[in-house]
């Protein structure tokens, strides 16, 4: 097996919505108090319903979209969804494997956590040599084939022998009408866009040429990273790849909250030596797109600081309680960044919420949620 440390980034997650997370909620799952901007209130979550997987509401079915241009919108039904890696475990399954991707689905007033997927090597993942990958992390989103359905990228961790060049490790879940469904299939990177042995990842979506169609960058070895143009094939291939360029650094990320950093039509990216901390102030190198892609030298891009306000309390336990940012971005679509927090003391115990950018608090739920779908 590969022996490299696959980094597990909190790419998204959150929501809104109290169903029985909340104490004293009797909302129904349509109230404003349920789910979105109704539910900017908060309050304290119950100790017996974070401890008890059976308290998680049933899930509902995913709504059917037509296909929109919404950002991480796998349903194609115009809102955004959310999608994050750390979901918390049992006090017996704390050593065990990853508890894979869960995946809330947004609605008209923001996103719902009765309406979640859970996704997992085992059913959504791609086998190499018929080996199923044990790590399984989300990395990036966007709409690949262009087909109006947002598709997620996940890195998992294939065989590999340590002799030559590895294979790649990220693979592609495309969107659809009914979210994210089946399996996985490998990215294609084309050889002549591949440089060195290092594991390609950090993978970046964005329209870098803009023509219309999402594109990928993907890290390659030293300093230089791989350009893949869309849209893509369902098999995972590109439209078109050159080789590898040359000019960053080790890790690539999208600037927030908006890709095109100089509003010229164009998405950029981000390089720096080292994985930011999500929420962080943070200093790096700015690539912007162009005509023929991306890899023009923009100067320094400043990531500003964004402040980690706790999802709520949380019951007494072993530890201190810690939150983190794990997304900056619009989750409501009034064209003001909001804040998803996870406040959690562990891996067995979280409370994940949304601070509006109005200013607002949603009401905050437990990843542990996911613990009762089947795996």
């Amino acid at each position: 097996m590969r022996t490299r440390w696959v980094v597990r980034r909190g790419i998204a997650a959150a929501a809104v919505g109290c169903a029985v997370f909340l104490t004293g909620c009797s909302a129904s799952a349509d109230s404003p108090s349920a789910s979105g901007d109704g539910a900017k209130g908060g309050g304290k979550p119950s100790t017996a319903a974070l401890a008890n997987k059976a308290d998680a509401p049933p899930t509902r079915p995913v709504p059917h979209g037509r296909g929109s241009r919404v950002p991480y919108d796998f349903n194609g039904d115009g809102h955004r969804d959310l999608v994050l890696n750390d979901l918390v475990k049992g006090p017996e399954d704390r050593l065990g494997d990853d508890a894979g991707i869960g995946v809330v689905y947004g609605s008209g007033r923001g996103p719902d956590p009765a309406v979640r997927r859970l996704l997992t090597p085992t059913r959504n993942a791609a086998p190499t040599e018929g080996t199923l990958p044990a790590a399984f992390d989300a990395e990036a989103a966007c709409d690949l084939d262009q087909d109006g359905f947002a598709d997620l990228v996940v890195t998992t961790d294939p065989p590999f022998n340590g002799t030559g060049r590895p294979p790649v490790p990220l693979q592609i879940l495309f969107g659809s009408p009914d979210g994210l469904t089946g399996k996985a299939v490998k990215l294609r990177i084309p050889e002549a866009a591949r440089f060195g042995n290092e594991w390609p990842d950090h993978p970046v979506c964005g329209d870098f040429d803009g023509d219309g169609s999402q594109d990928l960058a993907v890290t390659a070895s030293g300093g230089r990273f791989s350009y893949l143009r869309g849209p893509f094939t369902r098999k995972g291939a590109p439209r078109a790849a050159g080789g590898a360029v040359p000019g960053v650094g080790p890790v690539l990320s999208s600037p927030e909250p908006k890709a095109d950093v100089n509003a010229d039509g164009y998405d950029d990216f981000v390089s720096a030596t080292r994985a930011r901390e999500p929420g962080a102030a943070a200093r790096a190198k700015l690539l912007l797109g162009g005509p023929t892609g991306p890899g023009r030298p923009g100067g320094t891009y400043t990531y500003k600081a964004v402040k980690a306000l706790p999802a709520g309390e949380l019951p007494a336990g072993e530890g201190t309680a810690v939150t983190d940012v794990l997304r900056y971005a619009d989750f409501d679509g009034d064209r003001r960044p909001d804040t998803v927090v996870r406040t959690h003391r562990g891996e067995t115990t979280d409370l994940v919420a949304v601070h509006w950018g109005t200013g607002k608090k949603g009401a905050a739920f437990s990843t542990a949620l996911f613990s009762t779908d089947h795996r």
